[in-house]
């Protein structure tokens, strides 16, 4: 009996260090504020590519940092970070610490233990020198204490691409950003005065790197630091601004209220604290990006390499537009309007500071880069336009749109001019493929990256359709007639024998032989993007009714879909995923980590059967978006995925961004509440509410009762309430009929 009682506790007690979930208990555990529920190692090892990173930050602030390693089973970290100046990048400058006398080196990887990471805090030994470090963040600064219990300390200070200066207790200098004349300046300040300041190599009065030697009766030391993308005088400033005369404990104090504040801007209740810990870590990372890089009134433009006034409006960049387009931004409109507003003004002056007027589609801290296919900036703007939002120029963005898509090349990782392909897409409606072995002959058509033509054309339509959504607004009626029109010409690739989009060679002959799940070559980017044909074979969210209809009505429609979900890999994992190792997180031929894939579980709503979104959606979550170091399936782009995840877990989901509409699914929450400003919430309740009840049997708006599986942007954003009976099994009958179906084209039904 000892024996078992022990065996008992052994599995008790490595579910709960694995974080499994053994059962779910809509009972608090202790009592909780929203930021203690964030988990920054969620997802940090990760199935395939690029794991999530642990970032230290405020919401949108220009100061990230996370321990620079391979991934959380890194086993040394290359220093401690000063600023990641892009997502996922390379931290610019390090800070080793050393005691006692050692054989220095640059960056000098340290052997760590005993790590805790929160948003607005960091805290890990340094076992080696047996140094106890923490770290709290502010916008434009940050606070460095470490404890040092034997020998003289000392710090190697490394800019890696620049100079370093000193000055009494004082460091300054600069680190240019790779090849770009971007910069990133750096101020730092110790509370004790240095013994002395030497250069890492002592054969020239400048360096990238400085050694800052301390007594060795100096025990605890403080690092109080600024960075700028200014001068070195601003980040002192930004230094002196925020965290000079701040105590360590203020500061961190200070990180927490704001984190608390603005994950307080939804409230959820009910379900277990690892559903809890899954949403607050998803809401926390969509604010990883963008980063405001204002400077008292000032902010530096790697747009045109100069320093500009922001007018009383804050300059943000650093986005993946293609990722973030489908949730992320949508999510901001909700819950940070201003700050969305703020955002695309940031687009529009980037296209004014460019050579030519374009929408940027890749905006970083050092420029434009082009990535990916499509010119998705357009979608932010009408997105945030139908629902409500006023605070730009809607016609100064139109024109910047419009010239992006239809001036600059289509082709995918490119910023030149538009040429003979996109002079073929203009005439012909799609993009042309080549056939397998044909020589590539278009110059500026990236080696790796490819033509990907199906990709490019279904979301360049999507592009144009927005573009004459824009252009209704704006009384532009030709452009509005002929975009619209253009927005249509995803048929062009339709295969009316396979009911796939398939590419077609400049002849117009379908590509032959085809297989959906392997043609295209390395990420299927020949003829897809990342993901194969069943993924893109979805991708028209701007007129999903016509989809249906090309896919022969709604029930072939749902038939496909479920088939998607059936089919599976036909290859050994290693073979389909050394081929598309973006398309992991794999339900069949379904992708759950990348962001094509993200609107598809919702489109059994168009076709009258929402039970099988709702099924599908609580199956998707419990799979693949877990409290754990591998709880997300694939690159989380800063937002870009875990947004589908506030949204999801909510309940709805804005399918198409630029309809004034969200899509319903299965809210996960006993009840969530959305603080909308001005004292006004949209409320989601359940009622018969437990985790396994995932089917709606019934739902009220505002009292009345709802049978459709959708609801409009004003009706969420007047304030309201959205009240849902849950059930273990569906009710195929709500929301089934015709009139229940979400809208799909235009709202007004043109």
């Amino acid at each position: 009996m000892k024996k078992i009682s022990q065996n008992i506790f052994r599995i008790i007690s490595l579910s709960f260090i694995l974080g499994i979930v053994v059962s779910c208990s809509d009972k608090e555990v202790i009592s909780k504020e929203p930021v203690d529920y964030v988990n920054p190692y969620i997802g940090n090892i990760s199935h395939l590519l690029i794991p999530a990173y642990p970032t230290i930050h405020l919401p949108n602030s220009m100061l990230r940092v996370y321990p620079e390693r391979e991934d959380y089973t890194g086993n040394k970290i290359k220093g401690l970070p000063v600023i990641v100046t892009s997502h996922r990048g390379n931290s610019a400058f390090s800070i080793s610490p050393l005691a006692g006398d050692k054989q220095l080196s640059s960056v000098i990887p340290l052997e760590y233990d005993n790590e805790v990471i929160k948003p607005y805090f960091y805290r890990v030994f340094l076992n080696e020198d047996n140094i106890d470090v923490e770290y709290v963040p502010s916008y434009q600064s940050a606070i460095y204490k470490f404890q040092f219990s034997e020998g003289a300390p000392s710090f190697v200070i490394n800019s890696k691409n620049g100079i370093l200066k000193a000055n009494g207790s004082s460091v300054s200098g600069y680190q240019q950003i790779g090849d770009f004349p971007t910069k990133v300046y750096l101020y730092l300040e110790t509370d004790i005065d240095p013994e002395r300041i030497d250069p890492f190599d002592d054969k020239t009065e400048d360096s990238s790197c400085l050694v800052m030697r301390f007594t060795e009766n100096s025990r605890q030391i403080h690092i109080r630091y600024g960075i700028s993308f200014i001068s070195e005088e601003q980040a002192k400033k930004n230094l002196y601004r925020e965290v000079k005369n701040a105590s360590f404990d203020e500061v961190r104090e200070q990180g927490r209220a704001i984190w608390n504040e603005t994950l307080s801007k939804i409230k959820v209740e009910g379900n277990c604290e690892d559903a809890k810990a899954v949403f607050y870590t998803s809401l926390y990372r969509t604010y990883e990006r963008m980063i405001c890089i204002s400077e008292d009134g000032m902010y530096y433009s790697s747009f045109d390499d100069k320093v500009h006034g922001d007018n009383g409006i804050p300059f943000y960049t650093d986005d993946w537009i293609w990722d973030t387009y489908r949730a992320t931004h949508p999510l901001r409109v909700i819950i940070e309007p201003e700050k969305e507003v703020q955002m695309i003004n940031s687009f529009v002056r980037m296209a004014e500071q460019m050579d030519n007027f374009w929408m940027p589609t890749f905006p970083e801290i050092t420029g434009d880069s082009r990535r990916m296919n499509s010119n998705h900036g357009v979608a932010t703007v009408i997105d945030a336009y139908v629902k409500g939002l006023k605070g730009f120029n809607l016609e100064l963005a139109y024109d910047a749109c419009k010239r992006g898509i239809t001036e600059k090349t289509l082709i995918p990782w490119s910023g030149d001019k538009a040429g003979v392909l996109d002079d073929f897409y203009k005439k012909n409606g799609y993009f042309p493929a080549l056939r397998d072995g044909e020589i590539e002959s278009v110059a500026n058509v990236n080696n790796f990256e490819k033509r990907q033509p199906v990709a490019v054309t279904l979301g360049t339509v999507y592009d144009e359709w927005c573009l004459s959504q824009i252009a209704k607004h704006i009384g532009k009626k030709d452009d509005y007639s002929h975009f619209l029109k253009r927005s249509l010409n995803y048929h062009k690739l339709f295969n009316p024998d396979t009911k796939f989009f398939h590419p077609k060679d400049m002849n117009g002959s379908y590509i032959e032989p085809f297989d959906y799940r392997y043609s295209g070559g390395q990420g299927a980017r020949d003829y897809y993007g990342e993901n194969n044909g069943w993924v893109y074979r979805w991708d028209v969210p701007h007129n999903i009714a016509d989809l249906i209809n090309l896919m022969g009505g709604d029930a072939l429609f749902v038939e496909e879909l479920e088939k998607m979900y059936d089919t599976p890999l036909g290859k050994s994992k290693f073979e389909f995923y050394a081929q598309l190792p973006d398309h992991t997180g794999n339900v069949g031929q379904f992708s759950m980590a990348n962001e094509p894939s993200l609107h598809i579980p919702y489109l059994y709503n168009y076709a009258g059967q929402p039970w099988r979104t709702q099924k599908r959606i609580r199956n998707l979550l419990d799979q693949w978006f877990r409290n754990d170091l591998m709880g997300v399936p694939g690159d989380e782009d800063g937002g870009g995925m875990t947004s589908f995840v506030v949204f999801s877990q909510l309940g709805f989901y804005p399918v198409t961004p630029g309809l004034p509409m969200y899509v319903i699914g299965s809210p996960t929450f006993e009840k969530a509440s959305i603080k909308l400003g001005e004292g006004k919430t949209f409320d989601i309740i359940c009622s018969n509410y437990s985790p396994e009840n995932k089917y709606i049997q019934s739902a009220k708006l505002n009292g009345v009762d709802w049978n459709k599986s959708w609801f409009t942007h004003e009706d969420l954003i007047k304030g309201g309430k959205l009240e849902f009976v849950m059930g273990n099994r569906p009710n195929k009958q709500w929301a089934s009929d015709k009139a229940s179906i979400p809208p799909s084209f235009e709202m007004n039904g043109d």
